[in-house]
């Protein structure tokens, strides 16, 4: 004879097993559409980045071509040269000598201005646009000029030089013709602290500037007379682009900057007018439209993101929506 105790402990723990499997199949159930829900979203987030970098990079194309395509009247065409002067600043040779170029081809532009707030840089970058303003100078004949704001030092300056003319104001820094090669040397305080450098090389020279070794006399005059070549370059660059309005002194080619006023005296500058006075009193073209190459938002997130943005940062997004 069955037992009823047993019937009802049978039939409670088949009720419990089946509660048990009822309520893990619901939580697979919603695990699996909580998966799909985050995976959605994360393609929606991806495809949502992709649209906005789309957009953005389309604007700017599109502004980037107002100022030439809407350029039919008369003007000045400006491009801008500021801070520091180098392959990865905003003023490097590429995209200034590509704004001149653009600026040269438009028949509406009646001449074209540097303006110019540059401590100075490169030497290299600085070459490759002097010499690129002296070849479309003759291909296009066409104008030229130099306007100074606050600084036009060093490279900055190297540039200027081959404008047809260069104008300040009265209180700008012009000059600073020379060149520097600076760094540090640790060797006296690593003796002090008992730090021995190790350092192999394959070369006798392989080692030349190491900051932690002491510097040698050969090294020493190779990098000045390699400093002494690179500054001549820039004399005879200022020396061409001035040519008979320089009033040389023992001072101009030693590195020392001058004033606005003074660099007019001396024939580093021609006179001391403003951008709009230029436009307005050289060029005789009151309208000024700007052909610099700025960096806008789609530039920054392009570089910023780079072509990882596709793998890298949707892989972020998609593991962080999952996550939660």
């Amino acid at each position: 004879m069955t037992d009823p105790l047993d019937s009802v402990s049978t039939t409670a723990a088949t009720s419990a097993d089946a509660h048990s499997q009822s309520a893990l199949l619901e939580k697979l159930v919603m695990a699996h559409l909580e998966e799909r829900k985050a995976a959605r979203r994360s393609r929606n987030i991806g495809r949502g980045i992709w649209l906005a970098i789309a957009l953005l990079v389309a604007w700017s194309f599109f502004g980037r071509g107002c100022n030439s395509k809407n350029s039919v009247s008369a003007h000045t065409a400006v491009v801008e040269i500021k801070g520091e002067i180098a392959a990865d600043a905003d003023a490097n040779a590429d995209s200034i000598v590509a704004a001149m170029r653009q600026a040269f081809e438009d028949p509406s532009a009646q001449a074209v201005v540097l303006l110019i707030n540059s401590p100075g840089g490169s030497p290299v970058q600085a070459g490759i646009i002097n010499d690129e303003i002296t070849r479309l100078k003759l291909k296009h004949k066409k104008p030229i000029y130099a306007v100074v704001e606050e600084s036009c030092a060093s490279a900055a300056y190297y540039i200027a030089a081959a404008t047809d003319k260069i104008y300040a104001n009265k209180a700008s820094i012009v000059g600073s013709i020379g060149v520097l090669m600076d760094g540090f040397g640790f060797t006296g305080l690593m003796d002090k602290v008992g730090i021995e450098r190790r350092l192999m090389t394959a070369g006798e020279n392989k080692g030349f500037l190491d900051p932690f070794s002491p510097q040698t006399a050969p090294h020493k005059a190779y990098a000045q007379a390699m400093l002494n070549q690179i500054h001549q370059q820039f004399i005879d660059a200022v020396k061409k682009g001035r040519g008979a309005r320089l009033k040389e002194t023992p001072e101009m080619f030693s590195g020392l900057f001058w004033s606005g006023q003074q660099a007019v005296d001396l024939g580093l500058a021609d006179e001391l007018r403003s951008l709009d006075s230029v436009a307005r009193d050289v060029v005789r073209a009151e309208d000024i439209i700007d052909y610099t190459q700025h960096e806008n938002v789609a530039e920054k997130l392009a570089k910023r993101f780079g072509a990882a943005i596709g793998e890298g940062a949707v892989k972020a997004l998609q593991s962080t929506v999952t996550l939660k």
